[in-house]
């Protein structure tokens, strides 16, 4: 896993939608310029610190995001224009969103299995630097290089919960 750093279009997109995220108390979690197939599509990844994301959120960034986006031109290829929450399980892909989510339950996929045969962790993310993150598990602190890592996801919910309401959801 690398770290990945905004490229030149997400970067002026993050400056445009910053103030109006602000503005409406949410963060941008993280702004995405991707290409899919032959189309090209803009994410904007929104947060809030005390509640989840919901669809008006996303359409009070949307719609002067969109009208500003048409003004400066910033792009420009065609593009679609999305505008989501980052979700319970978001993946940390940015310097910023290790930083922000110390402290936090973590899973962690590595590429190849450790030497003890374990591939899927799940701890406290205790620090994260450039070559590294630390992770705090029942067994005590591991250090966990970022080129053997797949990927880092929140944990911030109780997967036995979220099973049993997946079950009473497929038996209703």
């Amino acid at each position: 896993m690398k770290l990945k750093k905004f490229g030149g279009t997400e970067s002026r997109v993050y400056e445009l939608v910053r103030p109006i995220a602000e503005e409406l108390g949410l963060i941008v979690w993280d702004v995405r310029f991707e290409k899919e197939g032959a189309l090209w599509y803009l994410r904007v990844l929104l947060d809030h610190m005390e509640r989840p994301v919901n669809i008006t959120d996303c359409e009070q960034v949307t719609r002067p995001l969109s009208k500003l986006l048409d003004e400066q031109d910033p792009i420009p290829q065609s593009y679609t224009l999305e505008v989501g929450s980052a979700g319970l399980e978001r993946e940390l892909i940015r310097e910023t969103h290790f930083g922000a989510c110390e402290g936090s339950p973590v899973k962690v996929r590595m590429i190849r299995p450790l030497e003890d045969g374990t591939k899927d962790l799940s701890g406290t993310l205790l620090g994260c630097d450039r070559e590294q993150i630390t992770l705090g598990t029942a067994d005590g602190e591991k250090n966990l290089p970022l080129s053997g890592i797949a990927f880092v996801k929140l944990a911030d919910f109780d997967e036995e919960e979220v099973r049993r309401a997946q079950d009473s959801a497929d038996k209703a």
